[in-house]
């Protein structure tokens, strides 16, 4: 995925005016838009057409998979190549493989929840074309925004400065790509 060569950011009042103008704005056409805020908000990813996170699936397949890794390591050590018989017990005695295994399951799917969610959130980013603006350093401390990017396909300088303007925002402003 390209990144924009520039973005329209556009500041609300507060969380349910940036609710509605990610409402109108998904509404209005526009696929390639974010909205920014110093904390979550209920609702957002609705308002916004966002469809459900992978991550859940992620991290079950990797928990399965950390789940098949510690018993197979243990059944192969165990019955296998090591094969004793201790006290009589069988050589796949999984009762014994159960605290391992659920230590080893939980191991994989921590790892499929750090690195997945990096995969997923594009990360690291170190630098973002929004930072050229001095305006968008509110959004950590009480600022609430919409940002449309220059390669969505509706994308029109002056019509979509109109439209958000026109949907509520206190403030408009355009920021480009220094480099």
């Amino acid at each position: 995925m390209s990144e924009p060569k520039a973005v329209i950011l556009a500041q609300f009042g507060g969380p349910e005016e940036l609710i509605q103008a990610a409402k109108k704005t998904r509404e209005a056409g526009y696929k390639k838009f974010d909205c920014h805020s110093p904390y979550p908000i209920h609702g957002m990813d609705q308002a916004m057409g966002l469809k459900r996170s992978p991550l859940g699936y992620i991290i079950g397949i990797m928990g399965g998979i950390g789940l098949v890794s510690a018993l197979g390591l243990q059944y192969w050590t165990s019955a296998v190549e090591y094969p004793l018989i201790i006290s009589g017990k069988p050589f796949f005695s999984y009762q014994a493989f159960i605290p391992v295994t659920f230590a080893i399951t939980v191991l994989f799917a921590a790892f499929g929840a750090f690195f997945g969610m990096l995969h997923l959130n594009r990360l690291p980013k170190l630098f973002d074309i929004r930072f050229n603006s001095e305006t968008f350093g509110k959004v950590s401390d009480g600022g609430f925004f919409v940002s449309v990017e220059s390669t969505d396909s509706k994308f029109d300088q002056s019509e979509t400065t109109a439209f958000l303007q026109s949907i509520g925002a206190s403030e408009v402003e355009f920021v480009e790509d220094k480099a």
